[in-house]
């Protein structure tokens, strides 16, 4: 019960860290006040601002374009992924382009994307979806190659059918990598909307917040807004954790 009880508070110690260091530096004066407040002021901000409903506007349209572009990720990466990943001659006849856009940031991109879709909601949910949809494939592919060899002869010399042994062998072997590239792809969904709420012309979102905030010195406001970022994000991976350990319950076994 100890042990259980112990292991219960283990996702605490990562925040109390945080916010004892974050006060300690106020604390030793390392940084002024007027440009990162105490932990305590600001989580009195958070609460204000969530309280009061202020920033439910932004972080709906913030969680909107990221599930939005994530699902178009999804739609594409995944069987895309399980396409390429079922023949090894299709996969790396297009492996350079795959490393090629993911290796470049996307934000670079972003001019781009402003001359197809112009600055509209369109353009940032675009953008976010192709950073993402590359991770997924990325994953889905490797994922059904590197599916246990043994498994699949095993399923072969039983007389399984081929499309029996990519059923129901190669794609659930696959899914533990397919969850991880979803994780991934789900985290870089928001960052990209993030950066584009930011300096694509944009009324809502989080990034559009945290950038008014910085740019009229509302530090309390920026600060908020960043720790709602991160707590969105952890929230979205830790959904797709709990579904993978459901799903994927013999991951990890023999």
């Amino acid at each position: 019960m100890d042990r259980l009880f112990d292991a219960r508070l283990l996702p605490l110690i990562g925040p109390l860290l945080l916010f004892g260091v974050w006060q300690l530096v106020i604390a030793a004066q390392w940084v002024k006040p007027v440009l990162l407040p105490p932990p305590g002021e600001t989580l009195a901000h958070l609460w204000e601002v969530v309280a009061s409903g202020a920033i439910r506007e932004d972080f709906v349209s913030t969680l909107v374009r990221t599930l939005s572009a994530f699902g178009i990720a999804v739609l594409i990466g995944v069987p895309l992924g399980v396409m390429l990943g079922s023949s090894v001659n299709a996969y790396r006849s297009v492996e350079f382009l795959i490393d090629f856009f993911r290796s470049t940031p996307s934000s670079a991109l972003i001019p781009l994307f402003l001359l197809i879709f112009g600055i509209t909601d369109a353009n940032k949910i675009a953008i976010a979806a192709f950073a993402a949809v590359l991770l997924v494939l990325f994953n889905s592919a490797y994922g059904v190659m590197n599916a246990k060899k043994t498994r699949v002869m095993a399923a072969q010399i039983m007389g399984v059918s081929r499309w029996h042994v990519f059923k129901d062998v190669m794609l659930m072997e696959s899914l533990a990598q397919t969850f991880v590239g979803l994780r991934t792809g789900v985290s870089m969904s928001l960052v990209i909307v993030i950066v584009a709420e930011m300096f694509i012309g944009s009324e809502t979102g989080l990034g559009h917040r945290i950038i008014d905030a910085q740019q009229v010195f509302n530090v309390k406001d920026m600060y908020t807004s960043i720790l709602i970022t991160g707590a969105l994000g952890y929230a979205l991976n830790l959904v797709f954790l709990l579904i993978e350990k459901r799903l994927v319950h013999w991951s990890g076994k023999a």
